[in-house]
């Protein structure tokens, strides 16, 4: 039996040298690649409360709606900057090189609501922490964060501290 990491194709020197790319399209690229991440994704959200996922843009969307449709949740885009048709509110993050910016519907998440987060990977934080905050600052609260894929060494796990994240594969290196 194949396990994720035999579905994630593994790019060395891009985009620069010395930089291993994992590209999740390998697993999307097949039914068995994709079912087994929803599937081992799907087991990270074992014994937590939730009624809502979201997914940042854009393979959080590709993971979070399967698992919102398996779970019976309801599923929230977190999309870039002027995507989204009604109002909505925003947050800046850093990214290596300059800025970006995410927004969701402002009312797509309610007071009280228990949140999990979703995305492919986890790498400095920037993307989920701005996503965390623009769920808590519509009275949501983030009760998980999961991940396909976790660089480990580039820091998004202590930017992440305060939350509870796991991700079903890990590697090392840039």
């Amino acid at each position: 039996m194949k396990k994720i990491e035999d579905y994630i194709i593994s790019i060395p020197d891009f985009p620069k040298e010395g930089i291993i790319f994992r590209d999740v399209t390998g697993v999307l690229d097949s039914s068995d690649g994709l079912q087994l991440a929803v599937s081992k994704m799907n087991e990270l959200l074992d014994g937590v409360d939730y009624n809502v996922i979201a997914g940042a843009e854009s393979r959080g969307f590709i993971f979070g709606t399967p698992l919102a449709y398996i779970n019976k949740k309801k599923f929230v885009p977190i999309r870039k900057k002027g995507k989204l048709p009604r109002e909505t509110v925003s947050r800046s993050y850093a990214l290596e090189y300059g800025t970006a910016e995410i927004e969701i519907h402002k009312d797509s998440v309610k007071k009280g609501d228990k949140v999990v987060l979703v995305d492919d990977l986890i790498a400095t934080g920037g993307t989920m922490e701005a996503a965390a905050k623009l769920i808590e600052e519509l009275g949501g609260e983030v009760v998980k964060m999961i991940f396909l894929i976790e660089l480990s060494d580039l820091g998004g796990r202590k930017v992440l501290a305060d939350y509870d994240i796991a991700s079903v594969v890990q590697y090392e290196g840039e």
